[in-house]
Protein backbone atom coordinates (compact mmCIF):
# COMPACT_ATOMS: atom_id res chain seq x y z
CA UNK A 1 0.00 0.00 0.00
CA UNK A 2 1.19 3.75 -1.19
CA UNK A 3 0.52 5.26 2.15
CA UNK A 4 2.25 8.68 1.68
CA UNK A 5 3.46 10.27 -1.69
CA UNK A 6 5.04 13.37 -3.02
CA UNK A 7 5.67 15.03 -6.89
CA UNK A 8 8.85 18.06 -6.59
CA UNK A 9 10.86 19.56 -9.27
CA UNK A 10 13.90 18.43 -6.95
CA UNK A 11 14.91 15.39 -5.54
CA UNK A 12 15.80 16.69 -2.54
CA UNK A 13 16.16 16.31 1.04
CA UNK A 14 12.48 18.79 1.74
CA UNK A 15 10.78 15.91 -0.98
CA UNK A 16 11.69 13.29 1.54
CA UNK A 17 10.96 15.13 4.61
CA UNK A 18 7.04 16.30 3.19
CA UNK A 19 6.43 12.43 2.46
CA UNK A 20 7.47 11.54 5.90
CA UNK A 21 5.69 14.64 7.34
CA UNK A 22 2.35 13.12 5.27
CA UNK A 23 3.15 9.69 6.48
CA UNK A 24 3.19 10.38 10.33
CA UNK A 25 0.23 12.49 9.72
CA UNK A 26 -2.20 9.68 8.29
CA UNK A 27 -0.57 6.27 10.57
CA UNK A 28 0.89 5.95 14.08
CA UNK A 29 4.82 5.14 12.79
CA UNK A 30 5.74 4.77 16.41
CA UNK A 31 8.73 1.99 16.26
CA UNK A 32 7.82 1.36 12.48
CA UNK A 33 10.91 0.78 10.26
CA UNK A 34 11.55 2.85 7.19
CA UNK A 35 13.72 1.03 4.37
CA UNK A 36 15.28 3.42 1.93
CA UNK A 37 18.24 3.44 -0.82
CA UNK A 38 21.15 5.33 0.53
CA UNK A 39 20.64 8.47 -1.31
CA UNK A 40 22.23 11.57 0.05
CA UNK A 41 18.35 12.71 1.20
CA UNK A 42 18.03 9.48 3.55
CA UNK A 43 21.77 9.52 5.01
CA UNK A 44 21.11 13.43 5.72
CA UNK A 45 20.58 14.28 9.93
CA UNK A 46 17.56 16.17 9.06
CA UNK A 47 15.88 13.17 7.64
CA UNK A 48 17.15 11.21 10.32
CA UNK A 49 16.35 13.43 12.80
CA UNK A 50 13.16 13.50 11.99
CA UNK A 51 12.71 10.15 11.73
CA UNK A 52 13.91 9.84 15.49
CA UNK A 53 11.43 12.03 16.43
CA UNK A 54 8.80 10.02 15.44
CA UNK A 55 9.81 6.88 17.16
CA UNK A 56 10.51 5.51 13.31
CA UNK A 57 13.85 3.23 12.32
CA UNK A 58 15.68 4.16 9.38
CA UNK A 59 16.83 0.59 7.22
CA UNK A 60 19.11 1.65 4.37
CA UNK A 61 19.42 -1.15 1.23
CA UNK A 62 23.25 -1.88 0.52
CA UNK A 63 25.69 -0.05 -1.56
CA UNK A 64 24.80 -0.86 -4.64
CA UNK A 65 22.30 -3.19 -4.14
CA UNK A 66 19.04 -2.82 -5.90
CA UNK A 67 17.80 -6.39 -5.28
CA UNK A 68 17.73 -4.92 -1.27
CA UNK A 69 14.73 -2.11 -2.36
CA UNK A 70 13.04 -4.70 -5.11
CA UNK A 71 9.51 -3.86 -4.43
CA UNK A 72 9.81 -0.16 -4.65
CA UNK A 73 12.31 -0.30 -8.03
CA UNK A 74 9.06 -2.63 -8.95
CA UNK A 75 6.44 0.03 -7.81
CA UNK A 76 8.57 2.75 -10.29
CA UNK A 77 8.82 0.77 -13.14
CA UNK A 78 5.29 0.00 -12.93
CA UNK A 79 4.38 3.71 -12.86
CA UNK A 80 6.18 4.75 -15.50
CA UNK A 81 5.36 1.94 -18.17
CA UNK A 82 2.16 2.04 -16.86
CA UNK A 83 0.60 5.57 -16.48
CA UNK A 84 3.60 8.05 -16.95
CA UNK A 85 4.88 7.20 -20.63
CA UNK A 86 1.69 5.88 -21.94
CA UNK A 87 -0.14 9.41 -20.95
CA UNK A 88 0.86 13.10 -22.56
CA UNK A 89 0.89 15.39 -19.71
CA UNK A 90 1.76 18.61 -20.60
CA UNK A 91 1.40 20.47 -17.45
CA UNK A 92 2.48 20.00 -14.09
CA UNK A 93 -1.16 19.47 -13.07
CA UNK A 94 -1.82 16.82 -15.89
CA UNK A 95 1.67 14.81 -14.34
CA UNK A 96 0.10 15.05 -10.90
CA UNK A 97 -3.13 13.96 -11.62
CA UNK A 98 -2.13 11.14 -13.28
CA UNK A 99 -0.12 9.73 -10.37
CA UNK A 100 -2.59 10.67 -8.21
CA UNK A 101 -4.92 8.24 -10.46
CA UNK A 102 -2.30 5.61 -10.57
CA UNK A 103 -1.07 5.60 -6.86
CA UNK A 104 -5.60 5.42 -6.26
CA UNK A 105 -6.00 2.39 -8.39
CA UNK A 106 -2.86 1.06 -7.17
CA UNK A 107 -4.12 1.16 -4.02
CA UNK A 108 -7.82 -0.01 -4.47
CA UNK A 109 -8.15 -1.96 -7.49
CA UNK A 110 -4.51 -3.30 -8.46
CA UNK A 111 -5.25 -7.28 -7.43
CA UNK A 112 -1.77 -8.70 -6.48
CA UNK A 113 -1.04 -12.22 -6.26
CA UNK A 114 1.41 -11.90 -3.56
CA UNK A 115 -1.77 -10.29 -1.20
CA UNK A 116 -4.06 -13.28 -2.20
CA UNK A 117 -5.11 -11.56 -5.33
CA UNK A 118 -6.51 -8.43 -3.35
CA UNK A 119 -5.55 -4.99 -3.56
CA UNK A 120 -3.33 -3.06 -0.97
CA UNK A 121 -6.26 -1.58 1.07
CA UNK A 122 -8.36 -4.37 1.07
CA UNK A 123 -5.47 -6.96 2.11
CA UNK A 124 -5.13 -4.72 5.29
CA UNK A 125 -8.61 -4.34 5.79
CA UNK A 126 -8.70 -8.00 6.02
CA UNK A 127 -5.62 -8.26 8.01
CA UNK A 128 -7.13 -6.30 10.76
CA UNK A 129 -10.18 -7.70 11.03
Amino acid sequence: EIVAWQLSKRNDVQLVLDTVEQWTQKRDVSEAVLHSDQGFQYTSQAYNTRLEAFGVKGSHSRKATCLDNACIESFFSHLKTEKLYLNQCNSEAEIRQAVEDYMYNYNYRRFQAKLKQRAPIEYRCALAA
